[in-house]
């Protein structure tokens, strides 16, 4: 096998997603834009979403669970009076009602969906069925019996109704949510049906949308040092962890994959966190006793 082509570069950049491009597509063009080796995003969007896409390049790739793992935060809209195939507006239209909620209704129901949740995914959705993705079964007209799947849901507010037929909602839940999902059941809930108009992803973990780039500017500076200088250092995507200091030794330890010594104050043995070398970042780990036992190295 060949050596995979590019350059070793690391970190990563926010996209603010434009709807009609798929998520793999932005990373591809980042991917080629930055002459990267090596490059993976923090979860899908839907094609028809926008908002925030954090793409990682390098070794930032290592931390890309942390960031999929992290709270989110949507805004979107739902179309109340119709149930579609995709849960969504690209969807067919297969159930209509005559009904509309109120908004008291709609903040009545809402509390049913905040919290510990059980969720069942879309028909067209990533879900593996028996090895393949549930969109591809539904494409070929299988109706699927998916399971429901916890989803921890820390808020879901109703912004505003530009009209008897919409509502626009904020939600800011845990890993595994799909929007489109809460739209269906909300519109069940409420006798009237739904689905989800346009959805935007506001913030992901560390990342938010005022600080994402567009498509355009990133085909406007590909291949150039400007380009570069936008790429965020690899620890935001450590946000959420604890930092510890190794030791000299300890980092010659931890770049070979052995547990080494770092400085730690107030963290719990057993607690997963990074350490960090003169500034840099060199792997995550558990710390286990003034030791870091590491589970991914950082080879920068």
């Amino acid at each position: 096998m060949g050596r995979k082509k590019g350059r070793d570069i690391s970190g990563w950049i926010v996209i603010d997603k434009p709807a009609g491009v798929t998520s793999t597509a932005v990373v591809s063009k980042l991917r080629w834009a930055l002459d990267a080796k090596k490059a993976g995003h923090a979860g899908t969007l839907d094609p028809a979403a926008t908002g925030v896409l954090a793409v990682a390049f390098g070794e930032a790739t290592k931390t890309v669970p942390y960031v999929t793992d992290a709270m989110k935060c949507y805004r979107f809209l739902v179309r109340f009076g119709a149930a579609t195939t995709t849960d969504d507006a690209e969807g067919e239209v297969i159930e209509t009602s005559a009904a509309r909620p109120s908004d008291a209704e709609i903040e009545a129901a809402l509390p049913a969906f905040r919290g510990d949740i059980q969720q069942v995914p879309p028909q067209f959705s990533a879900v593996k069925v028996d090895g393949e993705r549930a969109y591809d079964l539904a494409r070929e007209g299988e109706q699927m019996d998916l399971a429901a799947r916890p989803l921890f849901v820390e808020s879901l507010i109703l912004i505003g109704r530009p009209d008897a037929d919409t509502a626009e909602f904020e939600m800011v839940c845990g890993k595994g949510g799909y929007v489109r999902s809460i739209a269906r059941d909300l519109g069940r809930a409420l006798g009237c049906l739904g689905h989800v108009q346009w959805l935007r992803r506001e913030w992901a973990g560390p990342f938010s949308v005022t600080d994402a780039q567009t498509l355009e500017t990133v085909e406007r500076l590909a291949r150039t040092p400007e380009l570069d200088a936008l790429v965020q250092p690899l620890e935001i995507g450590l946000e959420d962890l604890t930092e510890v200091r190794a030791t000299a030794e300890g980092a010659v330890r931890l770049s070979h994959g052995n547990p080494g010594m770092v400085i730690a104050t107030g963290v719990e043995f057993g607690e997963e966190v990074w350490a960090s070398y003169e500034g840099r970042p060199v792997a995550v780990g558990r710390y286990m006793g003034g030791e870091l036992h590491p589970a991914r190295v950082f080879n920068l």
